[in-house]
């Protein structure tokens, strides 16, 4: 890839984030994640209502290796609060069982038979707003 498509993508990308209060750059879409680690993570913010943007890194691998150099972290989803990334589903389950997560997005914290929104499924009523990939 020559470095002006590169440095495109990557401020591409920088914009996206910095556009977007909550997004996660994802394996799929929220309705369709397409690896375990995204459904949980999609789960976990659906089970919390907070609308965020997702993007699906899948149609394009520049996409993933120019997160990488942006975010310096090597695993997807990753999740960006505020332009500050958060870390990816591990990080993201343990925030949410401490009420950080919430915290973080300025909601409230479920109660009830909750415990483990992972469990839920994306439904076509995410909370998610997939973002169109028109990069080229």
């Amino acid at each position: 890839m020559s470095d002006a498509i590169s440095n495109e993508l990557r401020d591409h990308l920088a914009k996206l984030i910095d556009e977007n209060e909550v997004i996660l750059f994802m394996k799929g879409t929220p309705e369709g994640p397409a690896c375990g680690f995204s459904a949980r993570s999609v789960a976990v913010l659906n089970s919390l209502g907070k609308r965020y943007a997702a993007v699906d890194i899948l149609p394009d691998p520049r996409i993933r290796e120019e997160l990488t150099a942006i975010s310096e972290w090597p695993t997807i989803p990753q999740l960006f609060v505020d332009g500050e990334l958060i870390g990816g589903c591990d990080i993201m389950m343990e925030m949410y069982e401490t009420g950080e997560l919430a915290e973080t997005l300025g909601v409230e914290q479920p109660t009830g038979d909750q415990d483990d929104p992972a469990q839920a499924q994306a439904t076509p009523q995410s909370q998610g707003l997939q973002l169109e990939n028109n990069l080229e």
